[in-house]
């Protein structure tokens, strides 16, 4: 009789924010290679495209293109969810890495972050536990935060902070619904090659990026070693692990 892997997703229905590029687009090829349903959110159409692409045909993916930073399209990813309900599982993988020093670090810039980081979670979790829309069987939710929820930088005040709130929400949600077989988990990278990592100002600089590397005893990860840590909690064979931050760095903390 065939055994089916606990770490497979097939059946399942999976929400991926940021999955146009980056760190949410490995998750989105990850899963479906795994064997699910992918539902991808980003801003670019074009991109979320290239990303069902490479997701394959064995399923009827689906993807809706919206900013996660404009609190009021959560609206349209309701409609979107009631859709393709019942929902099995969600990463949010959407979120920006402003470098700002804190003296000069202006409201309007750390509601910006709050909103994609944290804040477009939350409003997602809120509509998934909604019946009707979750999995009858339960759920996995897995927030992409950051070692910088451990560990401080110069600038980058603002992106710890929302990386922290992940972990706080994570523990305190999975003891809320853990009677509702609704499990939420956090994955900590550190950095991976990856279009905002691209962008990162160390990038520009042979000795800072020389600097970078050194701090990773493994080298720079890529998007994929991300998405098979959030492929082994979205699927049974975490079935027994909530509340956690799974750190997943090359080492960069073990310094």
């Amino acid at each position: 009789m065939h055994q089916t892997s606990p770490f497979s997703l097939t059946g399942k229905t999976i929400l991926i924010t940021g999955a146009s590029s980056g760190i949410g687009r490995a998750c989105a090829v990850a899963c479906a290679k795994q064997g699910a349903r992918v539902l991808a959110l980003g801003r670019d159409r074009e991109r979320l495209q290239e990303t069902l692409d490479l997701c394959g045909s064995d399923q009827v993916h689906g993807a809706l293109s919206l900013d996660l930073g404009d609190g009021e399209a959560i609206g349209e990813v309701l409609i979107f969810l009631k859709e393709h309900a019942p929902i099995h599982g969600f990463v949010h993988a959407a979120g920006v890495s402003p470098t700002i020093p804190f003296k000069v670090m202006k409201p309007k810039q750390w509601e910006e972050a709050f909103q994609l980081n944290v804040f477009s979670a939350v409003q997602i979790m809120q509509l998934l536990t909604k019946v009707g829309i979750k999995s009858a069987d339960g759920m996995s939710m897995v927030l992409i935060s950051s070692v910088m929820s451990e560990v401080g930088e110069k600038g980058k005040s603002l992106y710890a902070m929302t990386k922290s709130a992940l972990i706080g929400l994570v523990k305190s949600l999975a003891l809320e619904y853990a009677d509702k077989q609704i499990r939420f988990n956090a994955i900590s990278p550190s950095v991976v090659n990856s279009p905002l990592s691209e962008k990162s100002l160390y990038r520009n600089n042979e000795a800072a990026l020389q600097q970078v590397l050194d701090q990773h005893p493994l080298g720079l990860g890529e998007g994929s070693d991300v998405a098979h840590a959030a492929v082994y909690l979205l699927s049974n064979a975490s079935r027994w692990v909530t509340g956690t931050n799974m750190v997943v760095d090359g080492g960069y903390l073990a310094r």
